[in-house]
């Protein structure tokens, strides 16, 4: 599905700047364009463009935010990419704002991307009963239960529409290096993260968590997920869940390139929702490597959290890019 916009001259020469040399004595036109661009914003010597798209996956429009590093910006070479996951109730803005990736991304030549953690503007009932479930909420995966199946399919979204339609944007994709893209995430998005990169190891070079939910079909988040959005429910769920995908031997790649953060104080940490103890204990189980989980005392949940690691973040993506 394509957007069709008709735009003035000088729009599309702010929007698609490649396509400016095909208008002669004409100042309209009609052009159709995988990506809208809502902003464009100078930040940390880069870009930051908020961006929409039409999604065929979801049949809904997804909203995304994208970082572009000032040495792309400058030179030929695309810059390699780390996809940023959020949390329940999060939209791309959140973490743009306060997560602070761009400040060390700018530095090593990293691009950032933003996506949703839903479809939006849908009338399922339900979708918005409560802030765990529903809108703002999709856990990552395919739905496979009714009424979610037609347009929760995130996982599909996230691993194979998102980056063809930002890879083969004239205008932006140039800029991005396909070849080399690391996952992350924080909460509801480290365990898309986790899953989504033991699962699709073929996308992406190594993984990192903010406080993931790291055993969903042990804890209360996961149990409501899995059973409203899966036919299979909890049973379904463990194609969904680290903890037994690492369990039923599905990782081949070596080493696990995985880091993942965890505040001591974090109440959800307390009350069983994270049990990064148990990703821990599955990998010594099978034997594997390459896992660090980093307990720090007193953080919470937050963005303040957050905050206060997510330059190290950057840097074990980079690192696993070729940019350290």
């Amino acid at each position: 599905m394509s957007l069709v916009s008709t735009l003035t001259r000088r729009q599309l020469t702010r929007q698609v700047p490649q396509l400016t040399h095909t208008i002669t004595r004409s100042f309209t036109t009609t052009v159709k364009m995988a990506l809208e661009i809502k902003a464009e914003i100078t930040t940390f010597n880069g870009k930051l463009y908020k961006l929409t798209h039409p999604s065929t996956t979801t049949s809904t429009p997804m909203s995304l935010n994208l970082f572009i590093p000032p040495s792309a910006l400058s030179k030929t070479t695309p810059a390699p990419v780390l996809i940023y996951l959020s949390g329940l109730t999060c939209s791309p803005e959140n973490c743009t704002e306060k997560g602070f990736f761009q400040h060390r991304a700018s530095q090593l030549g990293l691009a950032l991307v933003y996506p949703d953690t839903s479809p939006r503007g849908l009338s399922i009932p339900g979708q918005s009963d409560s802030w765990d479930f529903g809108e703002a909420a999709s856990f990552y995966l395919d739905a496979t239960a009714d009424p979610w199946k037609e347009n929760y399919k995130m996982e599909t979204y996230i691993t194979t529409e998102l980056p063809s339609v930002l890879f083969s944007s004239p205008q932006l994709g140039p800029y991005l290096d396909k070849e080399r893209v690391s996952i992350t995430g924080h909460s509801m998005g480290g365990h898309g993260a986790l899953t989504l990169y033991l699962k699709h190891q073929d996308k992406y070079k190594s993984v990192s968590a903010f406080a993931p939910i790291a055993n969903p079909t042990r804890c209360p988040w996961g149990e409501k997920a899995f059973k409203g959005y899966l036919a299979g429910g909890l049973e379904e769920g463990k194609k969904h869940d680290a903890v037994e995908l690492l369990r039923s031997g599905i990782w081949k790649g070596g080493d696990l390139k995985a880091l993942v953060d965890v505040g001591t104080g974090d109440n959800f940490y307390k009350n069983g929702q994270l049990l990064p103890e148990n990703l821990e204990a599955v990998v010594k189980e099978m034997g594997l490597e390459g896992l660090k989980v980093r307990y720090h005392e007193g953080y919470d949940h937050s963005y303040y959290f957050m905050a206060s690691f997510s330059g190290e973040h950057v840097e074990h993506a980079a690192r696993h890019l070729g940019l350290l």
